[in-house]
């Protein structure tokens, strides 16, 4: 039987401002982290004629988003290296972004990343969640197998 759990990953960023943990035990909203691909990794052209051509895209680019309780001390961290990062384009850019799933072997590299934007706050009734978005110039994800039956 194949089993996940949101407690066996680890996400940590680092760069300008210092190293700040992401994954499990960093106040993750329900929704957790979300990476997508930025564009197709093939575009597909079809000739009058009906031949097709494919092109191999060589981006590797993404977004990836952090959603976090909005009483996660993390906000603060993260805010105050988006900050540090957007003051400059000196310092703007050049986070590293690794991840892990320790029980499904999974790890994820994400390098030349940005902070995306401010994140959206809202002040309500319930407190919500708040979502950093990062753009992310380099990822590099292996998926793993999982654990072996014991």
């Amino acid at each position: 039987m194949a089993t996940y759990s949101f407690q066996d990953t680890s996400f940590t960023i680092t760069g300008v401002g210092g190293a700040i943990s992401l994954g499990s035990g960093s106040g993750s909203a329900e929704e957790g982290i979300t990476i997508e691909p930025i564009e197709d990794k093939n575009i597909m052209t079809i000739g009058a004629d009906g031949s097709v051509q494919h092109s191999l895209i060589a981006s590797r680019a993404s977004t990836i988003t952090i959603r976090l309780l909005k009483t996660s001390k993390v906000n603060a961290q993260l805010q105050q290296m988006y900050n540090l990062q957007t003051a400059s384009a000196l310092t703007h850019g050049k986070n590293v972004i690794t991840g892990r799933d320790i029980a499904r072997g999974d790890i994820i590299t994400f390098t030349e990343v940005a902070f995306s934007k401010q994140p959206t706050n809202t002040y309500a009734k319930e407190a919500g969640i708040v979502e950093w978005m990062f753009h992310c110039g380099v990822q590099v994800q292996i998926l793993g197998q999982g654990t072996p039956e014991i």
